[in-house]
């Protein structure tokens, strides 16, 4: 059954820790559309910052890299975000998603997908080493009634 898209954007960056922000931001304004309560918000700009930090991390740990995200609005008020590197990949997609685990040094407290997981309904990490990584999350805002 495909799902069908009523708005998106897609962007494209440079693997700099600067940019997380621009991510961050970019996605919350682009949510602002369905009226997210302020913790749905909140959630949302966690959960691109932990992608986005991963890719900036883990996939280019020597070098710069790209990174695009795309946002989409879905039927019933859902909100999908793929954060997309072309990076090293990953090994063991399952070990990764372990809390604690990371690859990036004492530095790195292992718990981004587990944090993904926790504020997002949806999380799917699909990666191939030498290919990149793509992470697909999806969030349903509950849709607000009006005040009376």
């Amino acid at each position: 059954m495909k799902t069908t898209c009523t708005n998106y954007i897609a962007f494209e960056f440079l693997s700099r820790s600067a940019n997380e922000a621009f991510a961050r931001g970019a996605v919350a304004c682009f949510a602002a559309q369905l009226d997210p309560t302020l913790e749905e918000l909140g959630d949302i700009k966690t959960a691109v910052s932990e992608a986005v930090t991963n890719a900036i991390v883990h996939a280019y740990p020597d070098r710069l890299g790209r990174i695009a995200v795309k946002a989409r609005v879905l039927e019933e008020n859902v909100l999908e975000i793929t954060v997309r590197d072309w990076g090293r990949g990953i090994a063991d997609v399952e070990q990764a998603r372990q809390p604690l685990y990371t690859t990036g040094g004492e530095e790195r407290s292992g718990m981004g997908f587990t944090i993904m997981e926790s504020f997002m309904d949806r999380l799917t990490v699909r990666s191939s080493q030498g290919k990149g990584t793509r992470v697909t999350m999806r969030r349903r805002i509950q849709p607000r009634r009006p005040v009376k």
